[in-house]
């Protein structure tokens, strides 16, 4: 029987795929998590169990004007350099292969949120001249010291606490603000953070 596409609004046989790159974004009505894929999944939420909902035509505008999506930026271009520079700080092979899966797990997080939030970043908040690195570095790494005693339990303790702070902090935000998207995306938000919290913890059991 024809079905009609429903991104085009074409009508196709059933033997005929018609714009099979659509994208579809649900989320999850329990913890909030948002995902966007190319197919629409059946089941729970994969992180609490939750049930999902389909967002259609959620349309955002400038998304940089929103308070939440412009911290979330700022979090995670903070971890990203955080993990760069660390890594090319540590001289233990183990930690430098630990800090370089951080370092490329963030930038993957960054991906995300320009996908999900349409947050379009100029390449130069991402890529820092020589002297900008060195900057940071001061500023980041004070009292922080990369030696032989940095075990790779403590790194990833280290990478647990920052992304538990940054979900509290948008946790805390969302309860100070009115039902309303802002709300909605500081759940959002919450939400990411969560998992890679439960992603890292994963990691540190296996290694203890």
């Amino acid at each position: 029987m024809p079905s009609t596409c429903p991104k085009c609004h074409s009508v196709v046989e059933d033997d005929e795929i018609c714009c099979a790159l659509i994208r579809y974004t649900w989320r999850c009505k329990s913890c909030f998590k948002l995902t966007t894929g190319f197919a629409i999944p059946y089941g729970k939420c994969f992180l609490c169990g939750g049930a999902l909902e389909v967002i259609r035509d959620r349309d955002l505008g400038d998304s940089m004007h929103f308070r939440a999506i412009r911290e979330a930026v700022q979090f995670e271009l903070d971890a990203f350099h955080f993990y760069k520079l660390a890594r090319d700080k540590a001289h233990d092979p183990a930690q430098r292969a630990v800090l370089e899966r951080m370092f490329e797990a963030e930038l993957d997080h960054l991906h995300e949120l320009e996908e999900k939030y349409h947050a379009h970043l100029d390449r130069s908040a991402v890529e820092l001249s020589e002297d900008e690195d060195k900057l940071l570095a001061n500023w980041l790494f004070q009292g922080i010291r990369f030696g032989e005693d940095t075990g790779i339990a403590d790194l990833y303790k280290a990478a647990i606490e920052m992304e538990i702070r940054t979900r509290d902090h948008f946790r805390k935000y969302a309860r100070d603000l009115p039902a309303g998207l802002e709300r909605d995306l500081c759940a959002e938000l919450a939400a990411e953070e969560e998992e890679h919290v439960a992603l890292l913890t994963g990691e540190l059991e296996q290694i203890e």
